[in-house]
């Protein structure tokens, strides 16, 4: 078993651990639950997020169930991840596996991941400022300084959102684990 701090996993165990999406479910479901679940309950969280319906079909649970507690849960156990009673069928995150999370970018509302979101806003707001800056019609006609503070005020409302709401939530969860 692996000691967990930022450099205790090597990064190709990592990629290869997060590399498998019911594997990637798995970690966020179980970030999002402070408590332990059992393994019928994380089965049919990960199974109702790969169909998109809840509750999921019951072959796709069975399924889901079965590889978590063959496969998964024992590969995630093994790296120091999670502890998983195989017995009692318990399964609870390590806090140290907290750190794997800066691998894992969210998808936002819109269907994109937020770095795609984000690089997609500054690449549109120097484009936007560029081209009032030179005069291109129509930018041209609009002060480049109401460009540059348009992209900047919905990066950080953008980046509010991504804090406080939406589905990542991670200050509203930090603000209520230390309750």
């Amino acid at each position: 078993m692996f000691s967990l701090s930022p450099a205790s996993i090597p990064e190709s165990d990592v990629h290869h651990l997060l590399s498998n999406a019911r594997r990637r479910e798995t970690l966020a479901a179980l970030w999002r639950r402070p408590e332990e679940v059992t393994l019928r309950e994380l089965s049919e969280l990960i199974a109702a997020a790969e169909a998109g319906v809840t509750p999921a079909p019951r072959p796709l649970r069975e399924s889901v169930y079965n590889t978590l507690h063959q496969t998964h849960l024992p590969k995630l156990q093994a790296f120091g991840l999670v502890e998983y009673d195989s017995d009692r069928k318990l399964v609870r995150p390590r806090p140290e596996s907290r750190y794997l999370h800066r691998y894992m970018d969210t998808v936002n509302g819109i269907g994109v991941t937020w770095g795609e979101y984000y690089r997609a806003l500054g690449i549109g707001g120097l484009c936007s400022v560029v081209a009032s800056l030179a005069d291109v019609p129509p930018f041209g006609a609009v002060d480049p300084l109401v460009f540059a503070s348009g992209s900047l005020a919905v990066f950080a409302l953008s980046t509010g959102y991504q804090l406080l709401g939406g589905r990542g939530g991670r200050l509203r969860r930090l603000v209520s684990s230390l309750r």
